[in-house]
């Protein structure tokens, strides 16, 4: 006989009664999200490790509160929060005052380089100095840019589930998304040599003027 593999939402039901082993499968699938999310948060490795586990403790203690919708989504947002904590904790990053502005810009389609920068040299264009790059240069936007970037592009996650997570309106989103994508276009001008042709970014022309 054939062991039924529990499913999400039984294992919910079952951490929402108590059940630490339930949890502990539960977040399983979404450990290496949630660590992505506070590494590029905070810049920090034994940072990210901490509001990880942080993160972790939470969502165990406050997992009653989820009621329902995407549990990654939920969780992502519980990251968040620990990332937040643990930077105004040690004081890492100046809180950064963003002006609110409308989305009213033209949006850019993702580009394809935003991908997943956690992944190995054979799907990353077989180039650690390109992986470097870009590292680099999602290192150099301000935290609130930084995190949509990871949300949408990185994690792929829609803007709705972003703007949750964030608590920012999608428009928002949206924007700080677009002047994010904007400034990594123009910081890896310097890099399009190590981009295959395929790939290379066709740069505005106001980006150049």
């Amino acid at each position: 006989m054939k062991n039924i593999q529990p499913t999400e939402n039984s294992l919910i039901e079952a951490a929402q009664r108590g059940d630490l082993d339930a949890f502990n499968q539960l977040v399983l699938n979404f450990q290496d999200m949630m660590y992505r999310i506070a590494l590029r948060t905070l810049n920090d490795e034994s940072a990210a490790d901490d509001a990880t586990q942080n993160a972790m403790i939470q969502a165990f203690r406050n997992i009653k509160s989820f009621r329902g919708g995407s549990f990654r989504s939920w969780l992502a947002r519980v990251t968040v929060n620990a990332s937040y904590d643990e930077m105004r904790r040690w004081r890492r990053q100046p809180a950064v005052s963003l002006e609110q502005v409308n989305n009213d810009g033209e949006e850019i389609e993702s580009l394809p380089w935003l991908v997943d920068f956690s992944a190995g040299p054979e799907e990353q264009f077989n180039s650690a100095e390109l992986r470097g790059a870009i590292q680099a240069c999602v290192k150099s936007l301000i935290p609130d840019y930084r995190l949509v970037v990871v949300l949408v592009d990185v994690e792929g996650m829609s803007y709705e589930e972003a703007a949750r997570i964030a608590h920012i309106p999608v428009g928002t989103v949206k924007s700080r998304l677009a002047r994010a994508r904007m400034q990594l276009r123009k910081t890896l001008q310097s890099y399009q040599n190590l981009l295959p042709t395929a790939y290379r970014v066709e740069m505005p022309s106001f980006v150049n003027a």
